[in-house]
């Protein structure tokens, strides 16, 4: 077991950080006559269960992917809908995080949404900046291409300030200005929907985190699913490039 983990819990290894690419939302509606935009509003069901089941099982970090950069290429009224779903989780879920002692965060390039919604994110991290129960990240406007250009620019500049030199630039400080820089490393990175690639997310910090497929729409994942997701994750010899016999000797 590595350090990155948590104690055992109903049989299971507890990664401290799990993220989610929450996919199928839209095929989902459509199986069922329904458009696109339905199966993104069924999604909000599946996020309240997971963010329950994670702050159950001690989970200590969950990173949602709400919306790629790449996302804005949707059709106008699909990304409409979504906006408003991000503002309705900024005005009412966010007072269910903060009673149960969960911490907000938006990861991603923040500028290119409305002044109003930018205002809630801040109002949201705000409110729940001090609790300790579990920090639950959601990346909209997000890349992982950006994110390392964006952490490789922030260094440049602290060059060319004299704030530090060429010689200090390491993996550490280049990860100390990503997004998750903060929170623990990646452990375990989900995928719903069906699709085998992980879509420009988390490129920097999914380097040694275990991947979870599943064919399961995002608004059929629930606790169940999760555990699923678990139970293979807890069967996982996670090497870190030492061999099998080097880990079962630590």
């Amino acid at each position: 077991m590595s350090e990155n983990t948590a104690a055992t819990q109903q049989g299971f290894i507890i990664p401290k950080h799990v993220a989610i690419i929450m996919d199928g939302n839209g095929r989902w509606a459509q199986m069922r006559g329904n458009k696109r935009v339905a199966g993104h509003k069924a999604g909000v069901e599946s996020v309240r269960s997971t963010v329950t089941t994670a702050r159950k099982l001690g989970v200590k970090a969950l990173t949602l992917f709400a919306f790629s950069s790449e996302n804005w290429q949707r059709p106008e009224k699909e990304v409409s809908v979504l906006m408003d779903l991000f503002m309705y989780v900024l005005t009412k879920e966010v007072k269910r995080l903060h009673k149960n002692d969960i911490r907000f965060k938006v990861i991603g390039d923040k500028s290119r949404f409305s002044e109003k919604l930018q205002k809630n994110i801040s109002k949201a991290e705000e409110l729940t900046c001090e609790n300790t129960g579990m920090v639950l990240s959601v990346a909209a406007n997000y890349g992982g291409r950006w994110d390392i250009t964006q952490a490789a620019k922030s260094l440049a500049q602290k060059v060319q300030n004299n704030e530090m030199s060429l010689d200090d630039i390491t993996e550490e400080t280049l990860d100390q200005q990503t997004s998750l820089a903060e929170f623990a490393d990646l452990d375990l990175l989900i995928r719903t929907g069906g699709d085998y690639r992980i879509s420009n997310f988390l490129l920097w910090q999914s380097a040694y985190s275990e991947f979870y497929f599943t064919e399961t729409l995002w608004p059929d994942f629930d606790e169940s699913q999760f555990n699923l997701a678990l139970e293979a994750f807890t069967q996982r010899e996670r090497r870190f490039g030492k061999t099998g016999d080097q880990v079962k000797q630590t």
